[in-house]
């Protein structure tokens, strides 16, 4: 934010140097493979981006890249007349899309003494300090901030931004900065459209770990589809490496003659990996991007105690002193203690499996080999204490299980084989400490028992029955307890649900399919951008606090919290493609459901220009943003044909008003490299309608006293009397003291003392009807009623359609039946050998009438039966 210092990074890079004498220009001698030589005047930018050079007026562009020429090409040349060593004037340029197609443009300087190109221009734009302190107090800075901890910039800190992006010494002495010095400043790290200290780490980490959304993994094996799609080890890595902190196991028995555990998609057609090599790379990467802990969610289908106890000791083995084994002494496992906060488990890995509570009798091998008959016996419960497999089939019936012993092709049920897992032995029942699965019962037994170390699984199915039946109980739930929500089991295709449903409730663990970019992931990839991609964002804090409630559906503004007004406007674009197409911006809004608007603007679509097109549009109002701490800004721009370019994803609440430019990323939220917006931004607290003038006084009451006064001198003028100029200005004067509340005394006397009070009030003339209608609060309320009427139609187009497809069906419906008992009794009294013959009249009509208009004689018609049909519209009769 504007006045804000930007955060201390862990990473600084260099500019690149660019020397002097190829920023201002030089004369050099170019050539390549197929051309001849020519003289041109080469300049390079002084970022170092691009090359550009002068050829009868001809400008080109390339990326740079820099070499020595070869020393065979010397002998080609003829430098005679040319100072110097030739190696020092030397420049090649390689390029291509590949490391094979690669084309060598070649440059030869001369003499820098008569090559240098100069500067004639005596004079150039510029801002003074005092105008750019300005332009930043007033345009760039956040209105949202608070004045004191926060205060304007002064000439003197603006003087060193000069300092800092003028390329011009004599000009940044002098206090003025250049156009090229402005665009630097705009592209630079203090104007960035984020606050760099949003990027690092800068949420407080020592709240429990309920208190956080986790970045979290669905089926983190797999590289594709859930039914034939290969599993992988390196997917392990590459998700921790990019700030997960919620990893899923699927673990199935092996069986080679090793028994060794794989992990796979169980009785789908991926590929089996090495149980042991998956928990190397974990403990290779688990702590690479971000110190926090990880959470391992097993599915545990083994059913074989000496391998559950072999997965038990390679976790210890691997993992070490970094698997959490026992409670925190400032932790235990009891009811009412919260969970342990990130900062305290800092670099400890957690493990998520089935909890052994209490011994039962029988060996457990027998209990393990029992459980593959029951396999799919709780496949349809509410929730399951993990994930499913998605596209794993499960028998009808427990029947059908022991009857077919043999692995046969099953149905896919909707929420998977969570209830699939085999019994935990004592092993790996001792590595669960803070999460403990068990199954979610209810909201109040939740809250009875208390007991924040128990998490459940929702399938997204069920998760979001519970949202809409029970929005501020899920809320309060998820303020002690750990939920994990996990994409239903008919997503073969590896899509994802959208995880802002489950973020509006306060959902900790919301499980996406990493494998796959589609935009609910990209979603997911912008919200952990932030916070230092440690895997943690603090959730708001009335989603914290218990003595505040919260309704995820809600359309009125949040205790607490005060809604925003946003606006954007697509000023241009900066090279956005190098094919020549046109280009388009979409803008979308994500948060609670009142504050959602997909596709809520679009641009029109530049004509074949992808470097540098100009959209002349009105700016998209977002006019009441209900939670901006929830609230996504995503701007994303598009080739004319649909395809993606680049997007931004940008929290409202950390957004920066003003002009700037917003670096495009890729599906992977991968920076790109050139693709640019400009954009204009005006970002501010929500004000209602009719609180909008006392808030205009408020904040500029220097501009409401001069109104005021103004209004007073205009409303004395039409006071005055003919030939009475003396009591004019006595009450001139009465009414602006009126204004300052201090009555003086002559002005009273002035007013009292008047020879005709009465007709003061026949001066003022009465306002007409069309003046009256140019008043504010006319137009306001007139502009009201035209939204509610627009509104109200479309409710009532869209109802109509409802009302006419819903007819139209019953018709066809009531047809169908119609058509059916006709031929059925056709083909009965054909059985019968009887002649029949159907004939069928508009209801109420009478059946001689029928008759009559009937081609059949009416002696061969004879009355056997009627019935109504399609709403009592038809009355069919029959013989």
């Amino acid at each position: 934010m504007a006045g804000a210092q930007p955060g201390v990074h862990a990473l600084q890079l260099k500019p690149v140097s660019v020397p002097e004498s190829l920023r201002k220009g030089n004369k050099f001698m170019k050539w390549d493979d197929v051309s001849n030589g020519q003289t041109v005047t080469l300049t390079v930018d002084p970022k170092g981006y691009f090359l550009y050079w002068t050829d009868q007026n001809k400008v080109r562009r390339h990326t740079s890249k820099w070499w020595y020429l070869e020393a065979k090409l010397r002998e080609l040349l003829d430098v005679s007349t040319l100072a110097g060593k030739m190696e020092n004037r030397m420049l090649t340029v390689v390029s291509g899309t590949d490391m094979v197609n690669i084309t060598y443009l070649n440059f030869m300087a001369f003499q820098e003494e008569t090559a240098k190109v100069k500067d004639w221009a005596k004079s150039r734009p510029y801002l003074t300090v005092e105008q750019m302190t300005d332009f930043i107090n007033n345009k760039q800075r956040d209105p949202r901030l608070n004045e004191i901890l926060y205060p304007p910039l002064k000439p003197e800190q603006v003087q060193l931004l000069v300092d800092k992006y003028e390329p011009n010494a004599s000009l940044a002495q002098k206090g003025q900065i250049s156009v090229e010095g402005f665009a630097r400043y705009l592209n630079g790290e203090e104007n960035s459209i984020i606050p760099p200290e949003k990027l690092d780490q800068s949420e407080d980490m020592t709240l429990p770990l309920s208190h956080y959304f986790i970045n979290s993994s669905h089926n983190t094996y797999l590289t594709a589809g859930q039914l034939a799609g290969n599993s992988s080890v390196e997917m392990y890595k590459q998700v921790l490496l990019s700030g997960c902190r919620c990893i899923e196991l699927d673990c199935w028995k092996g069986r080679t003659t090793e028994e060794e555990p794989v992990i796979t998609h169980g009785f789908t057609m991926t590929t089996e990996i090495s149980f042991k090599e998956v928990i190397e790379a974990i403990a290779e990467c688990a702590f690479k991007t971000s110190p926090f802990p990880v959470i391992l969610s097993f599915e545990n289908h083994v059913d074989s105690p000496k391998q559950q106890a072999k997965m038990a000791e390679y976790c210890r083995s691997i993992f070490g002193d970094a698997l959490l084994t026992e409670p925190l002494e400032k932790y235990p496992l009891e009811s009412g203690v919260p969970l342990p906060s990130p900062m305290e488990l800092m670099g400890k890995i957690l493990v998520k499996n089935k909890k052994k509570h209490h011994k039962t009798d029988g060996s457990t091998k027998k209990k393990l080999s029992e459980q593959v008959s029951n396999t799919y016996s709780d496949s349809s419960s509410v929730c399951e204490p993990s994930s499913p497999s998605a596209g794993t089939a499960a028998l009808s019936t427990a029947r059908q299980a022991v009857v077919s012993k043999a692995a046969a092709p099953r149905r896919v049920p909707a929420d998977g084989t969570a209830g699939s897992e085999a019994f935990a032995t004592e092993e790996m029942s001792n590595l669960v400490i803070y999460i403990q699965p068990v199954k979610f019962n209810s909201f109040e037994a939740s809250k009875k028992i208390n007991r924040s170390y128990q998490m459940s699984s929702f399938v997204e199915t069920k998760a979001l029955e519970q949202l809409t039946k029970s929005p501020v109980e899920f809320v309060e739930y998820n303020k002690l307890q750990l939920s994990r929500i996990y994409p239903k089991g008919t997503r073969v295709d590896s899509s994802n649900y959208n995880p802002q449903l489950f973020w509006n409730a306060g959902c900790q663990l919301v499980a996406l399919n990493f494998q796959t970019i589609d935009l609910s992931m990209q979603l997911n990839l912008g919200m952990y951008e932030y916070n230092g991609k440690c895997g943690f964002r603090l959730k708001p804090e009335f989603m914290r606090r218990h003595d505040k409630h919260f309704d995820p559906f809600t359309e009125s503004t949040v205790d607490g919290i005060v809604a925003n007004t946003l606006s954007v406007k697509i000023i241009s674009g900066q090279f956005l493609s190098d094919k020549k197409v046109g280009t388009y911006v979409e803008i979308d809004m994500f948060g609670l459901p009142v504050d959602t608007k997909r596709k809520a603007f679009k641009t029109k679509t530049s004509q074949g220009n992808a470097i540098n097109p100009v959209w002349e549009e009105e700016a998209i109002v977002f006019k009441k943003v209900v939670l901006p701490t929830l609230a996504s800004l995503r701007i994303a721009v598009f080739e004319e044909g649909g395809k993606f370019i680049g997007h931004r994803i940008i929290p409202v609440s950390a957004i920066r008003p003003g002009y700037h430019y917003i670096s495009l990323r890729n599906e992977k939220n991968q920076s790109l490299t050139l693709p640019t917006l400009f954009v204009y931004v005006e970002v501010k607290d929500y004000v209602p309608d009719t609180f909008a003038d006392v808030i205009e006084a408020l904040s500029n009451p220097i501009r409401y006293v001069n109104l005021m006064e103004q209004r007073a001198n205009q409303l004395a003028a039409l006071t005055l009397e003919e030939g009475g100029e003396e009591e004019g200005d006595k009450e001139v004067n009465f009414l602006s003291q009126i204004r300052r509340i201090k009555p003086v005394k002559g002005a009273v006397e002035a007013v009292l003392n008047s020879k005709n009070p009465p007709e003061l009030r026949d001066e003022l003339e009465a306002q007409t009807v069309e003046e009256l209608k140019q008043q504010k609060g006319f137009v306001r309320e007139q502009r009201k009623q035209y939204k509610e009427m627009k509104e109200l139609v479309r409710k009532h187009h869209r109802k109509t359609s409802e009302l006419i497809k819903e007819h139209t069906a019953r018709v066809s419906e009531l047809q169908s039946q119609h058509q059916r008992r006709r031929s059925a009794l056709q083909k009965s009294h054909k059985r019968d050998g009887k002649k029949s013959h159907f004939l069928v009249c508009k209801y109420g009509q009478s059946f001689g009438t029928a008759a009559r208009q009937s081609p059949l004689c009416a002696k061969d018609i004879t009355f056997i039966d009627q019935q109504t049909c399609a709403e009592e519209k038809y009355v069919i009769l029959h013989e």
